[in-house]
């Protein structure tokens, strides 16, 4: 087994883990397999009943700007480090629900920061390559920084797939930057995918304002080696390139 944080780290809803007969209804969603529309449809049909919310989530394409995009290209295990999008509406209609679809490698696996090991020997084809920390993401802005943000309330809800999470409405001209806090678990060179959506039943589609799906990738090598640390003629810990003058490099 692979050692994951606590409940509130997983990608799970917790409606699908804390009440009756949900489970099944996320099991439906995630074994759809074919993108955001069709595993909605699967969550919402016939789990519990109720009008379908797909009924009231506008059609369109929704002009939007990706202003921030960054995730080291350089990582090592067991040191945290952070992935950072910033999404501009750039139309003039609100997003209905903001959501953010990430994945790891070409294949889905049953979680955002794993990876699929085509492997048939394996009972469970998922590792995880990086650990989501717990509460995360975060909403950046209003007083929350990146230096503070263990202290900001979880800015995202988990949606019914596991590898989206939403981040609600968000009117003509406004951003929102988001956080994810993730440990690197695993050696290797990895390629991390986001996508962007305007909603979560696949009728509101965001675009950017030349019409092209909303998405990007960071390719990320994750090494176990430490850093190169030095100790200054002042006798100050430096890590980096050491340029000694007088220092001792450990």
């Amino acid at each position: 087994m692979y050692p994951r944080l606590g409940v509130e780290g997983r990608w799970y809803a917790p409606r699908a883990l804390g009440e009756k007969g949900k489970g099944r209804c996320l099991a439906a969603a995630k074994a759809g397999g074919g993108g955001l529309a069709l595993a909605a449809a699967l969550a919402l049909v016939g789990c519990g009943g109720g009008q379908r919310q797909d009924v009231t989530e506008p059609a369109g394409k929704f002009p939007v700007k990706v202003t921030q995009a960054s995730f080291p290209t350089h990582q090592r295990v067991s040191a945290a480090t952070d992935l950072v999008l910033g999404v501009q509406n750039a139309g003039k209609r609100s997003l209905p629900d903001l959501a953010i679809t990430i994945y790891t490698g070409e294949t889905k696996a049953q979680e955002p920061f794993d990876i699929h090991l085509n492997q048939s020997s394996l009972a469970n084809p998922s590792r995880p390559v990086w650990i989501l920390e717990n509460g995360y993401p975060k909403l950046l802005g209003n007083g929350v920084t990146i230096a503070n943000a263990n202290h900001a309330p979880t800015g995202g809800a988990t949606a019914a797939q596991t590898d989206t999470f939403q981040f609600g409405r968000v009117k003509p001209g406004q951003s929102k930057q988001m956080l994810w806090r993730v440990t690197p678990a695993m050696t290797g060179t990895y390629t991390v995918h986001y996508e962007v959506a305007a909603g979560l039943q696949g009728k509101a589609k965001a675009v950017t304002p030349g019409g092209a799906p909303v998405k990007g990738e960071f390719v990320v090598t994750i090494t176990s080696k430490p850093p190169q640390t030095c100790i200054t003629g002042s006798g100050q810990v430096v890590q980096g390139r050491c340029q000694l003058s007088g220092g001792v490099k450990k």
